[in-house]
């Protein structure tokens, strides 16, 4: 999921790491500043990355519902789907860089079920399986690679080369006015990309989780990280395809996560509710209680649009 191909190696090295070198980035949008105007908070009120990211509603009233009016949301099976897959993504990575790979059956039960993923759907055991047995089956691929480059190397220097990955990375945020445990997908501190997983299809608006995390991992390591990375799993039937978008974590990107944090802490923090959404995701999570708004209110029925993405984090 997170390994690249020779196609998306030939991008990084011929055109994103040329613009990283060239075009660089704006010494206050650097997450080390922190402390300063832009990046310093300007609501008390933190919120959740994936409140800053999330553009599924058009207005952000799924933000105030969430967070304001504490409504319960709905879930649906590629909801759970997608957050099992992070889950799958993550152990697998970390399982085998262990070297303690448990059977996936037991594993599923135990882990998913601990940490409220349903396990009633067989569909997303069975999606769930495939990504497991494709993580580790690549796992396996680059690790038997890089030992015949390196035969005189320690297992340590060959899983460190081979998979450098820190997979379901938890950092704090508080210092950007974030909330809670962050949760990484996928830190690759070779190469210095920060991915992030999607189950679905391309939103321009996708980019701004990995443009986030980048500004975290900056602000805690004090490091650059400059290069994003959204991984995008689509099954067609019991067959996992992949396709990555690759690009620069350019001054542009960064000043639209700010741009969105303070749009949004200013929803929570102010308690402003924004106005209902004419056209809304059939399969939004908050659409009841939209919907029970919409009747108190005598307004005329809403459309639903259709959603090319239906993971949310």
């Amino acid at each position: 999921m997170y390994f690249l191909s020779d196609t998306d190696r030939k991008r990084l090295i011929g055109e994103i790491l040329p613009q990283t070198r060239q075009a660089g980035i704006s010494e206050q949008l650097r997450g080390w500043n922190w402390r300063n105007p832009p990046l310093k908070p300007l609501y008390r009120e933190p919120i959740p990355m994936y409140s800053v990211c999330s553009k599924y509603c058009p207005t952000s009233r799924d933000i105030y519902l969430d967070r304001v009016r504490n409504a319960t949301p709905s879930t649906n099976e590629n909801l759970i789907l997608g957050v099992a897959l992070h889950r799958v993504v993550g152990a697998a990575i970390n399982s085998f860089l262990e070297g303690q790979l448990p059977a996936f059956d037991a594993w599923y039960e135990e882990t998913l079920r601990s940490r409220g993923v349903s396990t009633i759907y067989e569909s997303i055991r069975k999606k769930s399986r495939t990504a497991w047995n494709q993580t580790i089956t690549e796992c396996e691929r680059h690790t038997r690679i890089r030992s015949s480059e390196q035969p005189h190397a320690s297992r340590r220097s060959v899983l460190a080369t081979a998979i450098p990955f820190l997979a379901e990375h938890r950092l704090r945020a508080e210092r950007l006015g974030l909330l809670g445990l962050l949760h990484i997908d996928c830190y690759d501190y070779l190469r210095g990309i920060v991915f992030d997983l999607k189950l679905g299809w391309e939103e321009d608006w996708h980019r701004l989780t990995p443009t986030g995390h980048a500004i975290v991992l900056e602000s805690v390591y004090e490091t650059p990280v400059d290069i994003g990375c959204v991984s995008y799993l689509q099954f067609q039937g019991d067959s996992l395809a992949t396709k990555k978008d690759l690009f620069y974590i350019n001054d542009d990107l960064r000043s639209q996560w700010i741009k969105e944090r303070n749009t949004k802490q200013a929803i929570v923090d102010q308690r402003k509710e924004p106005q209902i959404a004419e056209k809304c995701p059939p399969d939004c999570i908050y659409l009841e209680a939209c919907e029970g708004d919409n009747s108190t209110r005598n307004q005329p029925p809403r459309t639903t649009r259709k959603r090319t993405s239906t993971h949310r984090k």
